[in-house]
């Protein structure tokens, strides 16, 4: 959402009230430092071992008091996040419009991912504008029937993150520890892959790792405890350490992931936005999740589902580092998640959708 907050601070008219709820706190504050966005209100709910209950209650409760404070417009809510759901959630029951930043992304199962596909479909039937980043992501909210003077197509806000952050000189010392190889970036942390599933996904990628020894992998590894617990399981305590080709380090602020993807060979992931990055940075994306809403990524060739299934992921991460054909035509698909401009084509948006609504009062 920086950005957007960036662009619409930019446009005369706009009064911006920032109020973060600090879910991943340490997460978080990097972001904000990066792109110099300071939180009128900082809800501060994080707490050791939180659940999806203490989440949701907590955002609940400390929004009510800031809504009816700042009586806005409209509240603006971005993607599929416990947070973006309760706080859609309380300005809907007080009656105050909600737009939603990257809507109508769909799996339709609705236990995968958990809860953000949950979360992203319940946004979107109490918002009143949305912001699709793809003509799929429209396709599915008009099926849904939603109003088609509401859905806009407009890019993805994190591709314009992108063009802030990546940098011509970056260096860092765990990309001199990998040069001289093709360096692996891995990101695992979903809720619904803990346990067997992420087992398989790390066993996979360790048998590869172990038959090509011209390859190197960073895993900026998640705060969840039981994430930290399976990799060690896995890779050896002895990942954390440079004499391993598998380096487990601390998770990375948004520049050094940024451009850990640039500097990356290909990258393995369970996440969301991790699909529509690395494909404007050329890189490919093997995604270890049973869905995707991110379909057209996989249309695209950018990005190939391969599942929780070890000898899946073991195949196909084998291929990409074998056969360079496979990997161009992945590496050299068209991105399409948009040209880095959405944050000004949501706030050109805005800024008519107020317009029609004070023409409307009158």
């Amino acid at each position: 959402m920086c950005p957007l907050v960036n662009a619409l601070k930019a446009k005369s008219g706009f009064h911006i009230t920032v109020c973060v709820t600090g879910q991943h706190r340490s997460m978080l504050d990097q972001v904000l430092k990066t792109f110099q966005v300071i939180p009128d209100y900082d809800l501060s709910i994080m707490r050791e071992g939180q659940t999806l209950f203490d989440i949701t209650t907590a955002v609940l409760k400390k929004m009510k008091p800031v809504l009816e404070k700042e009586r806005p417009d409209i509240v603006c809510v971005h993607g599929d996040t416990t947070t973006s759901f309760a706080a859609a959630l309380a300005s809907f029951y007080l009656g105050i419009p909600i737009g939603h930043v990257e809507a109508g992304l769909r799996t339709y199962n609705i236990r995968s991912p958990y809860p953000e596909e949950f979360n992203r479909q319940t946004v979107g039937n109490i918002c009143d504008i949305h912001f699709a980043p793809t003509e799929r992501s429209r396709d599915n909210l008009l099926r849904e029937g939603k109003k088609e003077s509401t859905v806009f197509v407009t890019g993805n806000t994190v591709i314009d993150a992108l063009r802030t952050t990546i940098c011509s000189d970056y260096s860092h010392p765990v990309l001199s520890w990998a040069s001289g190889s093709r360096l692996i970036l891995i990101t695992a942390h979903r809720r619904e892959n803990i346990g067997e599933p992420m087992s398989r996904m790390f066993r996979a990628i360790k048998k590869v790792m172990d038959e090509h020894k011209d390859v190197k992998a960073v895993y900026p590894v998640h705060p969840n405890p039981a994430v930290r617990k399976m990799a060690e399981e896995v890779f050896g305590a002895s990942s954390s350490e440079k004499n391993s080709r598998i380096h487990m380090i601390e998770p990375l602020d948004v520049v050094d992931f940024h451009n850990f993807m640039n500097a990356s060979y290909l990258i393995m992931t369970d996440s969301g936005g991790v699909q529509e990055e690395a494909p404007f940075l050329g890189k490919p994306v093997l995604v270890m999740r049973d869905t995707t809403e991110r379909l057209e990524g996989a249309e695209a060739g950018t990005l190939k589902l391969v599942g929780t299934d070890e000898k899946k992921i073991y195949e196909s991460f084998t291929e990409l580092l074998d056969n360079q054909s496979e990997y161009d035509s992945m590496a050299y698909a068209l991105n399409p998640y948009g040209d880095g401009h959405a944050s000004e084509k949501i706030s050109d948006i805005l800024e008519m959708w107020f317009l029609h609504k004070s023409q409307e009062e009158k």
